[in-house]
């Protein structure tokens, strides 16, 4: 690892997966046998070299991405283990963002689960190839072909088998038979460091013919003269299966499965082999397309020489200084280069990069130089956040940004010690740049300073962390849920503005008409703004751009902030319908507050109604349960829309409010004996 690899010798991969599926189980493994780590750190123990929050030690879960280093094979492996909690899926969305290539972990019992869902939407948001690990086969209930039948019933993606455990082996070790390479192989030595590799017996080999078949299938599938060879009954070699299954993944109509249990040491390390010879390298990906702040697009290809192109993707606080993590694209970075940027609020800034660092996991080691297709750590930048392309000054460029979703909960905060307010500020301040799903909020009734998030864990890690970083105590309410308001008619809003003169602060007089029109739209529609002035009174008056733009600004403003609770607007349809104009008096600050509150007004007419966040929400509970369990969800108003048994456990899928389920942990532990489970993931706004 302290000679650089070439570019077709890296791969930048993430570990994604359903919380508690074992991604960071897995990552430690892969440490292990690579020899990046000298012993395994079992999560369950605390211990594990990823999970370095002591936030993450005390829950036992992955809260923030972390990033490290291996090398397998002659090859450079950068991975980021992500975390599994919805919660948290931001970390999961910015890191897939930078990544080429992901590995999918999938729990053997369960098979696909909600979170693995989310992640997999947020994988076919960037075409990322994929690499399945079914894990836990050691678990009674745990089957492979349900597992990779769940992959192709929910997820829609192409499973191809590759290695499969085979716990009672003939040589009496853990074992996987590997489908390439017609191969046993058992797991052995301290902690199964030691391979055992043997040609597989035929009596088992003929037991995997269907598998074998499926793997022959896929790869025909990508090779014509293969096809042909396959058909006609011969046996390709290992070589022609892999560059083929390779062509497959790349091309994101194939997903390779591999099988084992990364807490039982079983299968890791032909994982391992499956990451260097499928998964790409960054020079395999297509380039990235950027636009120029003329609107026009250009390629940006994985290149050491040109201007500079890098991604910030996370804001984070180390040792209470702030760093950004950064993917390069394009171009080589040393420390003191200037980089220019532009921010959210359209400003381009120049900044200058002061050091480079190189991660694994929270240790950081300073780097003289980057270069195209690393994730590297920067200090020294003030004002870049999550999503702003770093360039080299006068060739400004943006790269797709990073989405954030709007947070669903929020918590009225305030500091226990009444002298801490300016510190407790100052403290959250660094939070919400590090998370762009947190926000920070005034409750314009009660004067209250809300903390707003993605869920109620997200918000107690929150506040564990201002204690724990920042020496702040904090006391909180109840959380209060979000809510957006809509209309259930249409309305018309007709508004003159009109203000005397003043005449001893030589303020003119003011005067302006607007009139529109709103209507509702089905749910989940969103915001259609037809903001064109179709009408000017009197006729043959104009209105100058400064007027217009002014007309425009009132309507979305009143949009942000609807009649009933002042809270933003949804699934709405509002257009302007004429604008009147009275000479002078008709200042584009008059125009603005017609326009506000003619919006108003419209709004008011057609029956606003509020919107509060509903819920996908899946259970997993003992079959004996089950009836306590659909009776108490029943009665929180949830809408059931299927339950499924697997073995003794059930799901229950269901659509619930998020206001019905706030501490919802402590009854479904109590109806359960602590044995069932829930996760959320928000849906939509809708009446309730």
């Amino acid at each position: 690892m302290s000679k650089p690899s070439p570019l077709s010798h890296v791969r930048n991969i993430g570990i994604a997966a359903h919380v508690d599926a074992g991604k960071t189980t897995l990552t430690e493994r892969i440490l292990f046998y690579t020899g990046a780590s000298h012993k395994i750190g079992e999560v369950h123990d605390g211990a594990a070299h990823m999970d370095y929050l002591a936030e993450e030690q005390r829950h036992g879960i992955t809260i923030t991405s972390a990033v490290t280093k291996a090398p397998w094979r002659g090859h450079l492996l950068q991975i980021v283990d992500t975390p599994g909690h919805v919660d948290f899926t931001v970390e999961v969305e910015r890191s897939m963002r930078v990544l080429d290539g992901a590995i999918l972990v999938i729990d053997g019992v369960r098979g696909v689960e909600p979170q693995t869902e989310t992640v997999w939407r947020q994988r076919c948001r960037f075409n990322l190839p994929v690499l399945f690990f079914v894990n836990k086969m050691d678990r009674p209930g745990a089957d492979y072909h349900h597992s990779l039948e769940s992959l192709s019933r929910r997820l829609g993606a192409e499973p191809v088998p590759v290695t499969l455990p085979v716990l009672e082996a003939p040589n009496e070790l853990p074992s996987v038979v590997h489908l390439i390479e017609r191969t046993l192989i058992g797991f052995t030595g301290d902690q199964g460091t030691e391979l055992v590799v043997t040609p597989c017996p035929e009596d088992l080999w003929a037991t995997f013919a269907h598998e074998r078949e499926s793997l022959l299938m896929a790869c025909a599938e990508q090779d014509d003269e293969l096809a042909d060879r396959i058909l006609s009954g011969e046996d390709p070699e290992p070589a022609e299966l892999w560059a083929a299954l390779r062509q497959g993944t790349l091309a994101g109509t194939h997903f390779p499965c591999f099988g084992g249990s990364a807490l039982r040491n079983l299968g890791v390390q032909p994982l391992l082999d499956g990451v260097v010879e499928l998964l790409p390298a960054p020079l395999d990906r297509p380039p990235s397309i950027a636009v120029r702040p003329d609107g026009s697009p250009e390629e940006v290809a994985m290149d050491a020489k040109g201007s500079l192109v890098a991604l910030a993707f996370k804001v984070q606080m180390w040792e209470g200084r702030r760093h950004v993590f950064a993917r390069l694209y394009r171009s080589q970075l040393k420390p003191g280069d200037k980089v220019q940027l532009q921010t959210t609020d359209g400003r381009v800034v120049n900044e200058i990069v002061s050091r480079i660092f190189d991660v694994d996991a929270g240790r950081k080691t300073a780097l003289d130089l980057a270069k195209a297709g690393e994730i590297v750590l920067l200090a020294g930048l003030r004002h870049a956040t999550t999503g702003d392309t770093l360039c080299t000054p006068g060739h400004l460029l943006h790269l797709e940004r990073i989405e954030a979703r709007e947070p669903v909960l929020g918590l009225a905060i305030e500091p226990t010690a009444g002298t801490e307010e300016d510190k407790l500020l100052e403290a959250l301040q660094k939070v919400l740049e590090e998370d762009p799903t947190l926000r920070l909020e005034e409750d314009p009734e009660t004067g209250q300073r809300l903390l707003r998030g993605m869920g109620e864990l997200h918000l107690a890690i929150v506040i564990e962390r201002l204690d724990r970083e920042f020496r702040v105590g904090v006391r909180s309410g109840r959380p209060a849920v979000a809510v957006r308001e809509t209309i259930l008619g249409a309305g018309t809003g007709d508004q003159i503005h009109a203000t005397p003169p003043v005449i001893e602060q030589k303020i003119p007089e003011r005067k302006a008409r607007v009139v529109v029109a709103v209507q509702a739209r089905e749910r989940g529609a969103g915001v259609l703004i037809q903001d064109e002035i179709p009408e000017v009174l009197p006729a043959g008056a104009t209105l100058n751009m400064e007027q217009a733009a002014a007309v425009k600004r009132g309507l979305r403003a009143a949009l942000e902030a609807g009649p009933l609770l002042g809270t933003p607007v949804e699934d709405v349809a509002a257009r302007i319908l004429r604008v009147e104009v009275f000479g002078a008096a008709s200042t584009p600050e008059a125009l603005q507050a017609a326009a506000a509150r003619a919006v108003h007004k419209a709004l008011e007419e057609a029956s606003p109604a509020p919107l509060k966040p509903l819920m996908a929400m899946e259970v997993v509970v003992p079959g004996e349960n089950l009836g306590t369990v659909l009776g108490d969800l029943q009665s929180r108003l949830a809408i059931i829309r299927d339950t499924h048994a697997e073995g003794d456990r059930v799901t229950i899928d269901c659509e619930i409010a998020l206001e019905k389920v706030l501490g919802y942990t402590t009854d479904l532990r109590s109806q359960t004996q602590g044995r069932g489970q829930f996760t959320l993931e928000f849906e939509r706004f809708d009446l309730v």
